[in-house]
């Protein structure tokens, strides 16, 4: 049983790669990289939204993502606005909208050639058992 959970565990990992490389190698073509477009995914999802949960959202540290957002800045793709306290809130400018929507581009490319082996069946059944594993069942 162990030796089978490092094997399953390895091969998770092994997709997450394959597919983290080939979205950053494609995302160069469009003028970002990887990280980039998943802070700007994340700020669109939830304009306004403080370091803390853009952090959380990317799966980043709060240090880390603040580095970012400093990129993202002095590339014109986001403005950090003052909020509430000493809140920063995060926008997109209408550069970044640009790459976004680019980026989705690229993504939904990439996505279908990694996950091309398997049918629409397929494909459900194993977001179904990944969420049930990181415990989101009902979504």
């Amino acid at each position: 049983m162990p030796d089978e959970l490092q094997v399953l565990g390895r091969a998770v990992k092994q997709v997450q790669y394959r597919q983290h490389r080939a979205l950053d190698s494609r995302l160069a073509a469009v003028g970002t990289t990887l990280a980039q477009w998943d802070a700007l995914r994340a700020i669109s999802r939830s304009p306004g939204a403080s370091a803390r949960a853009l952090a959380e959202a990317t799966f980043q540290s709060e240090q880390a993502f603040g580095t970012l957002a400093g990129r993202l800045t002095a590339l014109g793709l986001i403005e950090r606005r003052p909020g509430n306290g000493r809140r920063i809130e995060h926008y997109l400018t209408p550069s970044g909208e640009q790459i976004l929507v680019a980026g989705h581009r690229v993504a939904d490319e990439v996505l279908t050639d990694c996950y091309a082996p398997l049918s629409a069946a397929d494909r459900a059944a194993l977001l179904g058992l990944l969420r049930r594993v990181i415990g989101e069942e009902g979504e």
